[in-house]
């Protein structure tokens, strides 16, 4: 089993990154691998207890309960929740031009990558006379959250919005927290983008208690068939509770980032997007995977250094202090490719010779972020790409949110006489095999004597 290796220390005395190595002896299988690797523990089961009853006040009590639960846990008593349509006017017009700029050209660049991922109806002739339409129809209407604690994800109105824009969404309603600065509205940003965007229908509702509005319905918002966005802990509850009653598109947890890089890599740039992954929240989680010692040796020397010089040092110090973070040594990039592929990273960066040759081997990640020049800050803004991603290993069975998430496949079956006698045979033998005499009955009973 292998053993972490004795953290580095900045000037301070506190640890950062604690590395573990994995070098000299065979990998062991993936599930395995898995367990050793940093990773922030997310029990969503110990907060339904809180959740349960909070989503059961809404359900009964509808804006009454979301007026109490937004004054209790959010310190905002507002008799509506619904934002109004000159709150989101006002807010596009105070919007600082510059970042006005920036969402505008955000929300085109994720446009132009989102519109290329529609679907187009598909017509298969099984037979003559018998064929199989797969069409593509958008959920009729979504419920789109948008965190607001320890940062506004003004740039996750742009992410949730666009494909759902694209894939035809009729219906589209945006919640967000309160925030007691502004009135007891939300972000003015979110709201600005909200008003970039169109969207009408926003509610200065957080939490649980959004969701719950979202799934049962709540003052003059009707309820949703679809929830999406990310969340906190007990967000990502209330949508495992309401989950069948409405579809989500993911249990999300804390953020996450791993960087896969060689001694090619520039120490700086590696600290920094370490650094940029765990200033999220003190849970997110930020791993380098490395075969180089001495590159794992500068970031630990320059990770002090930058997380002193920014903003939010103590949050992120507390994130790369955690069990979360870490520096993983391997003997080789083959090595390193099994590791970052048994962690399936919701963010992964390749700084590696030959990075885009490494990334097309990579199976299992919630996005992918090439060379020197391809942050996951980009990813998170501007690339095009959209930013809600599966975490917590979810990478290796699920995709980010795209506008195939927001659409249903249903097959359309249309066979004429001939070309169902031509099959009846089949019908009767596996109807029979299935001890279902009915079915073949629900077919025989259509053939001409």
């Amino acid at each position: 089993m292998p053993a972490p290796l004795p953290p580095a220390d900045h000037p301070g005395g506190n640890p950062v990154l604690a590395r573990i190595d994995l070098r000299g002896s065979a990998l062991p299988g993936v599930r395995e691998l898995a367990s050793l690797l940093p990773r922030a523990a997310t029990d969503i089961d110990s907060v339904l207890a809180t959740v349960r009853p909070l989503c059961e006040d809404v359900r009964i009590r509808g804006a009454q309960a979301v007026r109490e639960i937004t004054a209790r846990l959010d310190g905002v008593d507002a008799e509506d929740f619904a934002v109004p349509q000159e709150a989101l006017d006002r807010a596009l017009a105070e919007c600082d031009p510059t970042l006005r700029v920036a969402l505008e050209e955000a929300i085109a660049r994720v446009r132009s990558v989102h519109a290329d991922q529609r679907r187009t109806d598909v017509t298969t002739q099984v037979v003559a006379g018998g064929t199989v339409t797969e069409r593509w129809l958008p959920v009729r209407r979504v419920g789109l959250y948008v965190p607001g604690g320890l940062a506004p994800l003004l740039s996750s109105v742009v992410m949730n919005v666009v494909p759902a824009q694209i894939a035809g969404v009729e219906s589209i309603a945006v919640a967000s927290p309160p925030q007691r600065d502004h009135g007891g509205l939300p972000d003015p940003g979110v709201l600005a983008a909200c008003a970039l965007l169109g969207v009408t229908e926003v509610y200065a509702v957080g939490g649980a208690q959004a969701v719950a509005v979202f799934g049962y319905g709540a003052g003059s918002c009707e309820p949703v068939d679809m929830v999406t966005g990310p969340g906190n802990v007990y967000v990502t509850a209330a949508k495992r509770l309401l989950r069948g009653l409405i579809g989500i598109d993911s249990e999300a947890g804390p953020t996450e980032v791993a960087i896969l890089a060689d001694d090619s890599a520039d120490p700086a740039h590696v600290a920094a997007d370490l650094i940029s992954q765990a200033e999220h929240d003190p849970l997110a989680g930020a791993v380098l995977v490395t075969p180089s010692e001495e590159l794992a040796d500068a970031v630990l020397a320059l990770v002090p250094g930058q997380v002193t010089a920014t903003k939010h040092s103590e949050r992120i110090t507390t994130a790369l202090d955690g069990s979360q973070s870490g520096i993983v040594l391997v003997d080789d990039l083959e090595a390193g490719l099994r590791v970052v592929d048994a962690y399936a990273a919701e963010h992964l960066e390749i700084q590696t010779r030959n990075a885009r040759e490494l990334a097309l081997r990579v199976r299992n990640a919630g996005a992918i972020f090439v060379g020197a020049w391809s942050p996951v800050s980009l990813g998170d803004y501007c690339a095009g790409s959209n930013h809600v991603l599966p975490t917590g290993g979810c990478a290796r069975f699920s995709s980010g949110l795209s506008v195939q998430s927001f659409l249903r496949g249903i097959h359309v079956v249309e066979y004429d006489e001939q070309a169902l006698a031509g099959v009846a045979a089949h019908i009767d033998a596996l109807a029979g095999a299935e001890d279902l005499p009915a079915h073949a009955a629900a077919v025989r009973i259509r053939q001409r004597p």
